[in-house]
């Protein structure tokens, strides 16, 4: 994914979930051996947010394989350390996918998968 389509990408989910309730805490947190592209808390949820933008939705489900959910958790738990005020909060992993149609520019599906692993 290019770096202004990722951009991109993260800027309409953090919308999405900012319109769905979500307050942002942080995004493009590096931490641990991973990157979390969005840090939302939803009421007393924390959710990681993973952001994918591809032309199938299958290659977005396929891209978060065992060794990027061990990158995830390792950020998260990085993220969760520099910022113990939210450690008593329940933790989930979410995958938000973006698939453009045919032909478009813009991000037309958004689809919020919430707790894709433990």
């Amino acid at each position: 994914m290019s770096t202004e389509k990722g951009r991109k990408a993260e800027q309409a989910a953090a919308r999405y979930l900012q319109r769905h309730g979500y307050d942002i805490l942080d995004r493009n947190a590096r931490g641990g051996r991973g990157e979390l592209d969005i840090v939302a808390r939803d009421a007393d949820i924390l959710a990681f947010v993973e952001v994918k933008a591809h032309k199938h939705r299958d290659s977005s489900l396929e891209a978060v394989h065992r060794d990027k959910c061990e990158r995830l958790r390792s950020a998260a738990l990085a993220w969760l350390a520099k910022h113990p005020q939210y450690a008593t909060l329940q933790c989930r992993f979410d995958l938000i996918i973006l698939t453009p149609r045919q032909g478009l520019v813009c991000w037309p599906k958004l689809e919020h998968l919430k707790d894709i692993f433990r």
